[in-house]
């Protein structure tokens, strides 16, 4: 069987962080013996700077051809000034429009290796924290009406759902509960929003179909809240585009660092893509200083959800585990303990890598050139 992921490095680190995402995919392909090609197209500022749009036409050609997409991160401050419409962002949400892709799964998890960097206290995270932010993608107020008065004083966004739009994305997120804990929690602002309303009916509706599933509600300014005060009364949360994008933002700090936090989006068809949820972090492009593990576990979630292979998925988080068992860390993840060595982007995606395709129970080791 061979597979072909199209990926786009994108924009700052991006780049950076998708070699590593590649090397390990390569990794995990050889000791598992299927084939794999990697085809790259542009997208984002550095589509800009070449052709003029965030998303040619040619990059929608690769994607719509591959059975997957690993992508980097876009943006960055040298494109701030362009029109909405031509950011490098624009780029983003058109590639997840084309794909159909709806539904954004974010999980949020801490490491046991990683206890030290949550910066909640030990006791309210003692027994971990394992959770699925389930975001609707392709509606709301990114993808609404919006504008701008003539004199500029004056800007509107609008937050408009459809049933079926909300329907099909808690379908996604009651599917993921069945497979987990089998508790799922809406969240909303229904006591403002006629779209949450509209949000909190499907689902009253929806839930007597999954009725194995405990279904609850939650105002989305109580669900921040509650984030930090008891996490792990959380297992599948399920809400809008922009109330997604900042709750899975908010978690991804309890877990310790931004750049462990992975994230697929899948639709009913077309090829899955799969991505970190950091930014670009352009000051740190290029210097071998970025933390390549969201990628690399973006690419696990690449093999599992994209392509059907779980086991290659969880071979991979397997040997993430492994690497930071024994110590290695990148800076934004170090707390200045005994024992770790902080590495570079290059050599922690090459520990990564030989423990995919070492024994496990030996130590993985980076060449001594790239370590920092």
């Amino acid at each position: 069987m061979k597979y072909t992921i199209a990926t786009i490095p994108g924009d700052g680190i991006g780049p950076d962080v998708v070699a590593e995402a590649v090397r390990t995919l390569r990794a995990v392909a050889k000791v598992s013996g299927f084939g794999v090609e990697f085809t790259e197209a542009l997208m984002g500022g550095a589509a800009i700077d070449a052709t003029g749009s965030p998303l040619p036409e040619s990059t929608l050609k690769t994607c719509r051809a591959a059975d997957a997409i690993l992508l980097g991160a876009v943006g960055g401050p040298r494109w701030d000034g362009l029109p909405g419409n031509l950011r490098p962002e624009a780029g983003l949400l058109g590639l997840r429009a084309a794909m159909g892709a709806y539904a954004n799964l974010r999980p949020a998890r801490i490491f046991t290796e990683l206890a030290a960097a949550c910066p909640l206290k030990p006791e309210i995270v003692r027994e971990g924290l394992d959770l699925l932010i389930v975001r609707e993608l392709t509606g709301g107020i990114y993808f609404g009406e919006r504008g701008i008065s003539p004199d500029g004083e004056v800007a509107w966004d609008t937050e408009r759902y459809t049933r079926t739009e909300i329907e099909r994305l808690l379908e996604v997120a009651y599917r993921a509960a069945r497979t987990r804990k089998k508790k799922l929690c809406i969240v909303d602002k229904a006591n403002v929003l006629e779209s949450s309303r509209l949000w909190r009916r499907t689902a009253q509706e929806l839930a007597k179909r999954y009725s194995e599933v405990e279904t609850s509600f939650m105002y989305v300014d109580n669900c921040a809240m509650q984030l930090i005060r008891n996490p792990q009364q959380f297992d599948v949360i399920a809400t809008s585009n922009m109330f997604g994008d900042i709750l899975s933002d908010e978690a991804s700090m309890i877990t310790g660092s931004i750049g462990m936090l992975p994230s697929a989006s899948i639709g009913d068809s077309g090829p899955g893509i799969f991505e970190p949820i950091h930014g670009s972090a352009p000051d740190l492009a290029g210097k071998d200083q970025a933390n390549p593990l969201a990628a690399i576990l973006s690419a696990a979630m690449l093999l599992s959800y994209g392509l059907g292979r779980k086991a290659e998925g969880e071979l991979i988080e397997r040997a993430v585990s492994s690497v930071l068992a024994v110590g290695y860390r990148c800076a934004d993840i170090a707390t200045d303990t005994e024992g770790e060595t902080v590495l570079g982007t290059r050599a922690m995606g090459e520990a990564v890598a030989w423990a995919i395709e070492e024994d496990m129970h030996e130590k993985p080791q980076p060449s001594a050139s790239a370590r920092r």
